[in-house]
């Protein structure tokens, strides 16, 4: 097999493609033959040392894959050879083969195909998540959604229009307010060109947004906060802007308003059952085109480290792949 590896903690570029053993599966795992692995901003953070967690060197980075099984360990029930599916192992999906742990693998239903798939358990299960079970957005609810042309951003916007709400998009820059718009968004803000509170003030009046969606952090934070309505919810899903905002606390006591976190991977270790229920809705959501994932760009094996610098310096729109 090909694995991309770190050795040191350092900037994406440091990575190397390396020849390894093929993998084997030990007792309650699978093996799988990678098809597409999708890239995500923990894994740009990851191999810098800068993430909350630090694999012990040396490591592969990617978070998620879909892929074929090529082995079974024993133990495992439910699963086959050959059978379509996808992965969420947090590292080692950067590679031509990956190990997991049988309760982290999904089938695949015929319609989803290995670079959509690949895309779905962190970005989409951290959308699902946010919405349905941190900010539980109602139908008719406005959802404001912060670096909507992103990964999780976009996603928010599929879901939360499947979800019955008015959505407000808010990105940088026009081409990717026009992203947004084409998967659903109502309302669209520049928040580079144009004042978001005000522009928040004028699309909302007094009643406010009920639930922000913020993947980004940054500059942007207060002004969205401040841009809630009484009893909104502010769901804090990660800091790709590069800053942790520092909110002033009488704000969420002014408003009625809760600060809620967001932590995808921990809901699903706790909850596989309720994990396993939103990917199913979000497959159903698919299969009838209320929900239609973007896969922007695809880059071989070797050009992983590019796709890390891409998303680092904030060149991708929806999701892109790795495709070994």
């Amino acid at each position: 097999m090909r694995a991309l590896t770190c050795t040191a903690f350092a900037p994406p570029e440091a990575l190397t493609l390396q020849d390894r053993p093929d993998p084997l599966p030990g007792p309650g795992e699978v093996t799988l033959e990678v098809r597409a692995a999708s890239v995500n901003y923990p894994d740009a953070l990851m191999v810098q040392g800068l993430y909350q967690v630090r694999p012990p060197l040396p490591f592969t980075p990617g978070a998620e894959a879909a892929g074929v099984i090529t082995a079974l360990g024993e133990g495992v029930r439910g699963l086959q050879v050959g059978e379509r599916v996808a992965a969420f192992t947090g590292t080692g999906a950067f590679a031509t083969h990956l190990t997991a742990a049988a309760g982290a693998v999904f089938p695949l239903p015929e319609h989803l195909n290995f670079e959509v798939a690949a895309t779905l358990p962190l970005a989409y299960g951290t959308a699902m998540h946010a919405l349905l079970d941190r900010g539980k957005v109602q139908p008719g609810e406005t959802l404001l959604v912060l670096g909507a042309a992103g990964g999780v951003g976009l996603a928010a916007v599929m879901i939360g229009k499947a979800l019955g709400a008015r959505v407000i998009a808010a990105a940088g820059s026009e081409e990717r307010l026009a992203l947004a718009r084409a998967h659903g968004a109502d309302e669209t803000v520049n928040y580079e060109t144009e004042d978001l509170k005000a522009a928040l003030k004028a699309l909302t009046g007094r009643a406010g947004v009920d639930a922000v969606l913020d993947p980004v952090g940054g500059r942007w934070a207060e002004d969205a906060f401040r841009s809630l309505g009484w009893g909104g919810r502010y769901l804090v899903v990660g800091f790709a802007g590069g800053e942790i905002p520092r909110l002033p606390l009488n704000l969420p006591l002014l408003k009625g308003a809760g600060v809620v976190g967001v932590f995808w991977g921990e809901y699903a270790r706790r909850n596989p059952a309720g994990n396993a229920a939103h990917l199913a809705q979000l497959a159903e959501w698919i299969a009838a085109g209320t929900v239609r994932p973007l896969v922007s760009a695809r880059y071989p094996l070797a050009e992983a480290p590019r796709a890390l610098r891409d998303l680092l310096e904030r060149r991708v729109t929806g999701k892109v792949v790795v495709v070994p």
